[in-house]
């Protein structure tokens, strides 16, 4: 039986938490109406209290943004690296302080907290450098004419991001956003409001000019309706649920807006025959528990080769046997809790739907003690295509395994859910490779590791799992837009 031993004291949770406020045209706000707790999902113990906009509040915030946009988007591109640079430069100076509060609010531990605020740093440099080559076009034209095209930035942008990436996420929207010369305004998870704000206070001390990047909490349902259908807005942005994102998108085609929007997934890996399945289940297991399973390219249904999979899932449910589940603070932990009591509950609810489906438990299955939101690493084997575990996305320590004939039974596995996210395939077949890589229904797929993209490649779905990308060459295309402008030579 687990048993979670040791929890990070009140006394050393309200010295290391930062204080939550929204920071408006240059100016922070505590001084508003609390609109819920922020809970350490390790020991449920109160960090603080997140204030709600007022509608004064969003009124002021979507004129600092339309003037922030006046002034960022005038300033020469050099200029406006030179800050994000900056910024850059302190948050990895705090990557170790930041960490800390990440990993109180989130439950992460602090060695995967560190790496997703090292990670973040590549997302402003790639995207600040990328800004300065936003070239333009001339177009070949007739005599007398000059044909020009322009890319400027679209305008002001709302972000929206969520609270398993509380770091990764902000930097993705900002860093393209603010790279291609936008203003924005920022609407952080309220579960994990302390990362955004010492984010924030990076651009604050690098000297970011009033009204370029603004951060509010409160009611989401209200904020999302109220800052989408401002016609200062201009853009909307997203990560999180298929839910919500497209209740957003509805919001924003409503005021005639686009968006880009990184939903949810439900990530398959195929394991072929030839591989070594026991090295692979390790792997598996292994990048299962990665933040506990709650980022929206977790592996999640392992669709295995008949002839590895009792390999594949002894090696899966030992290393998952093995882990060390606990606070983040404590040293050697690999795994922490889930983020919240939603999880927690959804996380159980999952396990017994597989139970009473016939699923059998190869590890895990259970609540781990009384005290924090911790889930035993499960592995769920002989699991029915309709259960939860195989069709909804478990957004915790939970993976489903299922035995196939061959791999075109596992292609039609893999591609028979409405989301295509990330994929994962193991093989030592060329050929096989080659038809995966055609034939998965995903944005992103991975073969022979569990890496997903850096700065420098495209990240995000197709079907239901959003519009869009992130990173990679493209990266700032959401943000801009295109003006032609014929000019004619002929004095008038």
């Amino acid at each position: 039986m687990r048993e979670i031993v040791s929890y990070a004291s009140e006394a050393f949770e309200q010295s290391v938490y930062p204080r939550i406020g929204l920071y408006i045209d240059g100016e922070w706000i505590y001084d508003r109406e609390p609109f819920l707790q922020v809970i350490n999902p390790s020991t449920e113990n109160v960090l603080a209290d997140v204030p709600k906009a007022t509608d004064e509040d969003l009124g002021r915030v979507l004129g600092a943004a339309q003037r922030g946009f006046r002034t960022w988007s005038a300033m020469a591109p050099r200029e406006r690296v030179g800050i994000i640079l900056r910024a850059v430069a302190l948050l990895r100076a705090r990557t170790k302080e930041i960490a800390k509060i990440l990993t109180l609010e989130n439950g992460k531990h602090l060695a995967g907290a560190e790496a997703e605020i090292d990670r973040c740093g590549n997302f402003y440099e790639w995207d600040a450098h990328q800004s300065l080559r936003n070239y333009g076009t001339i177009v070949p034209g007739e005599a007398q004419m000059q044909k020009f095209v322009l890319r400027q930035p679209i305008g002001p942008v709302v972000a929206f991001t969520p609270w398993n990436v509380p770091m990764s996420s902000a930097a993705r929207k900002t860093s393209a956003a603010l790279a291609a010369g936008c203003s924005v305004i920022l609407k952080a998870a309220e579960e994990t409001p302390g990362t955004a704000c010492a984010l924030v206070r990076c651009f604050e001390d690098a000297g970011m000019p009033a009204g370029v990047l603004n951060l509010v909490f409160g009611d989401p349902a209200h904020i999302s309706s109220t800052v989408i259908a401002s016609p200062i807005t201009r853009l909307v942005t997203f990560t999180g649920s298929t839910g919500v994102g497209k209740h957003l998108s509805e919001l924003a085609a409503r005021a005639m807006k686009p968006v880009l929007m990184e939903l949810g997934g439900n990530a398959p890996v195929i394991v072929d025959r030839d591989v070594d399945a026991h090295t692979v289940g390790r792997l598996s297991a292994m990048a299962k528990a990665n933040a506990t399973g709650q980022i929206c390219a977790s592996p999640s249904r392992f669709i295995i080769h008949r002839d590895s999979y009792d390999a594949f899932v002894s090696s899966f449910a030992e290393t998952f046997d093995g882990l060390r589940v606990g606070d983040g603070y404590e040293d050697g932990v690999q795994m922490g809790p889930v983020a919240n009591a939603r999880r927690l509950a959804a996380a159980q609810a999952m396990a017994d739907d597989a139970e009473r489906r016939g699923g059998r438990f190869a590890s895990g299955g259970r609540r781990i003690g009384s005290r924090g939101y911790f889930f035993e690493p499960t592995l769920i084997v002989d699991v029915p295509l309709e259960s939860d575990a195989m069709t909804i996305e478990p957004f915790g320590p939970l993976a489903a395994c299922v035995v196939v004939p061959g791999i075109e039974d596992a292609i039609r596995v893999a591609n028979s859910l409405s989301v295509g996210l990330a994929a994962y395939a193991f093989t030592n077949s060329l050929e096989v490779a080659e038809r995966m890589g055609r034939s998965l229904e995903c944005g992103v797929l991975s073969i022979n590791h569990f890496g997903t993209p850096d700065a420098d490649t495209p990240f995000g779905g197709i079907k239901d799992s959003g519009v869009g990308r992130e990173g990679g060459p493209t990266t700032l295309d959401a943000y801009l837009v295109s003006k032609t402008v014929l000019q004619s030579t002929v004095r008038v």
